[in-house]
């Protein structure tokens, strides 16, 4: 399904649905936080409510005592028919609390204490003092029973204030949990969504610095949203238009080497004639002429075989024959193949370093070092010292080749390793280079995933080779 999308829908998808985890759990929060203080309003109105009632039950039954008491001393109608007044509101605010959750046994007690006053209150007049009495001790009762009544009613509001804050204590909990599961969940998603999207920029990315480092043997095939695949589909069309350009250049360099050779063989050929005389006695004039010409078709026969050569490296960069090579051991063989031109300048070459084995194309490891080598010895001075330093770096090996020679002047370093550049400081006592050595170093160790470049500490000049992740145990 991945692949039919483009990087945007993907990118739009991935956020969306982030955005929408997340606001999942907002609303869910809100809606939890909404319910928590509806809750908290009906507890506080029912609080409210109970404790009134309880207020007013306790005026109530004063208003009760009052009356009864002035009814049974005055035998007063009016103030009998009062109390019954008063009982009745008393009841309803009874009932109002019997819904509150009062125990119903406290109801009960109060209701037979209020038929106990009520009975007392019927009687001859003879009689009143002593029932009087008797009154006034049952509503001593009946505060009694409004006082556990007023204590039932706070022990409730306590036990909801209670349960609301455990509540609101379980939801903070449920909300702690779920807002952490959700950044939780959307970290993940973005990282499975960054991985999902970055992994084929990361391959477009290694594509293109093959294709600007020339390694143009692997096709290119990216995998992820729609849009890169096509991407990926052009990069593979220049990979193979590269590749057939590659090889028209090098047609077109073997044809018109070949098809130069012919003629300047001929030319010196005929030049080799004039100056044996063969055509008859030259002049010193004419002699010089065809000594000229002899060393400038010697200087383009060079040429031309350097330009050969350079193109059979390149092509060749691209096919390594890998091996289990010491590096160590390589290096003391092409210094050994050298002796001659360095004890020639009375040169000493001195090799450091401990064994590393990698798995790399001998000949092509061995053509780098030898041209790096041969380039110290002839910028070296007479008598001088040449180094060569093999170290291995966590999961790499370097190699330093210093001389003590001149060193690379300022405006040479961003083209030494250009293909038949030669710097402007030249050894006087050595033949000119053709500028390809270094050029052929570069695509050899560049085919190895390496790199070489030119560090800037000196006296002299230093090269220096890195083969990441070469090292085998």
């Amino acid at each position: 399904m991945l692949k039919y999308l483009s990087f945007r829908q993907l990118l739009v998808a991935a956020f969306l649905l982030i955005a929408a985890l997340l606001a999942g759990v907002s609303l869910h929060a809100l809606v939890a936080l909404e319910h928590l203080a509806l809750q908290s309003r009906v507890s506080a109105t029912h609080a409210l409510e109970s404790s009134t009632a309880v207020q007013t039950l306790g005026e109530r039954s004063v208003a009760m005592e009052r009356s009864a008491r002035v009814s049974l001393v005055l035998t007063d109608p009016s103030q009998r028919k009062r109390f019954d007044e008063t009982t009745a509101d008393a009841r309803t605010v009874l009932a109002r609390l019997a819904s509150g959750g009062v125990p119903k046994t406290l109801l009960s007690r109060w209701n037979n204490q209020v038929v106990v006053i009520t009975a007392l209150l019927a009687g001859s007049p003879d009689t009143a003092p002593q029932r009087e009495q008797q009154v006034t001790q049952a509503f001593r009762k009946l505060d009694g029973v409004n006082a556990e009544i007023d204590q039932q009613v706070r022990y409730t509001i306590a036990a909801q204030n209670t349960h609301l804050i455990d509540t609101l204590e379980l939801r903070r909990r449920q909300l702690t949990q779920q807002v952490i599961g959700a950044t939780a969940l959307a970290v993940l998603l973005a990282l499975a969504f960054g991985v999902l999207l970055t992994r084929p920029l990361n391959r477009l990315n290694q594509a293109i610095i093959d294709l600007g480092e020339n390694r143009l043997d692997q096709a290119i095939a990216i995998a992820g949203p729609i849009d890169l695949q096509r991407l990926g589909q052009r990069l593979d069309w220049l990979r193979l238009r590269l590749v057939e350009l590659d090889a028209d250049k090098s047609r077109f360099l073997r044809h018109i080497s070949h098809e130069l050779k012919t003629p300047l063989a001929s030319l010196r050929e005929g030049v080799s004639l004039l100056e044996d005389g063969v055509a008859g006695e030259l002049s010193e004039s004419q002699q010089e002429i065809a000594h000229i010409l002899h060393h400038n078709t010697g200087l383009l026969q060079a040429q031309i075989e350097d330009l050969l050569r350079f193109n059979t490296a390149a092509f060749e960069a691209r096919q390594l024959r890998r091996e289990r090579v010491d590096l160590l051991q390589l290096l003391e063989e092409q210094v050994e193949g050298q002796q001659l031109q360095w004890r020639a300048r009375d040169l000493s070459v001195v090799v450091e370093g401990q064994a590393a084995p990698v798995q790399a194309d001998r000949d092509k490891l061995g053509t780098v070092m030898g041209n790096l080598l041969s380039n110290a010895v002839r910028y070296s001075p007479v008598g001088g010292v040449v180094r060569i330093v093999l170290r291995q770096v966590t999961s790499s090996v370097q190699i330093d080749f210093c001389d003590a020679g001149p060193g690379v002047a300022p405006t040479d370093r961003a083209r030494i390793f250009e293909p038949f550049y030669r710097g402007e400081r030249q050894p006087p006592d050595a033949a000119h280079g053709s500028g390809i050595g270094l050029s052929i170093v570069h695509e050899y160790i560049a085919a190895h995933g390496g790199r070489v470049q030119l560090l800037q500490e000196g006296p002299g000049a230093r090269f220096r080779i890195e083969l990441p992740h070469a090292v085998t145990p």
